[in-house]
């Protein structure tokens, strides 16, 4: 594991499309990346390849408090249960940590994320633009630093390009 270097926006592009149905999520770390809101990128290499990689960028809640969101997390397929995603996700939590950032979200797989402390932020009385219900999660990376009950998270802009 390590940080995103210069020159490996193609290698991180091809990891994105290797594993989404559409671009989407490639063209997003693009989006992200050229706006300077990559707030954490790291890549996992085998054998000097990289072959996954971790996107956090910032959120707010109701303007007051500023988290990290992340996504999107991904993994060749050649790659995938053999630990890597599960080393990402760690070491980007504590990249994030390390950044100053108090908390963290995710919309995803409550089992898999689940692992890493992140629990439904509907229980902190936080939601998300996007519905998410309860694979709409938060963790906690500071004791006392959640925003609870705050309201709506906000993603960076660049997230509207999903559609």
């Amino acid at each position: 594991m390590r940080p995103e270097r210069p020159g490996d926006a193609p290698a991180i592009r091809a990891v994105h499309e290797a594993s989404f149905p559409t671009g989407a999520e490639a063209r997003l770390v693009d989006l992200l990346r050229e706006a300077g809101r990559l707030s954490a990128s790291l890549v996992a290499e085998v054998d000097g390849r990289v072959v996954g990689h971790v996107a956090f960028s910032p959120v707010t809640v109701e303007a007051r408090s500023v988290g990290a969101g992340l996504a999107p997390l991904a993994i060749l397929p050649t790659h995938r249960r053999r630990g890597v995603g599960a080393a990402l996700v760690a070491a980007g939590l504590d990249a994030c940590r390390s950044a100053g950032f108090g908390w963290a979200v995710v919309l995803g797989e409550p089992d898999y994320y689940g692992r890493f402390g992140f629990r439904p932020a509907s229980a902190s009385g936080l939601s998300d633009e996007y519905g998410g219900g309860d694979a709409f999660q938060v963790v906690e990376l500071t004791p006392g630093s959640l925003p609870a009950g705050a309201g709506l998270v906000s993603y960076a802009p660049e997230f509207a390009s999903l559609g």
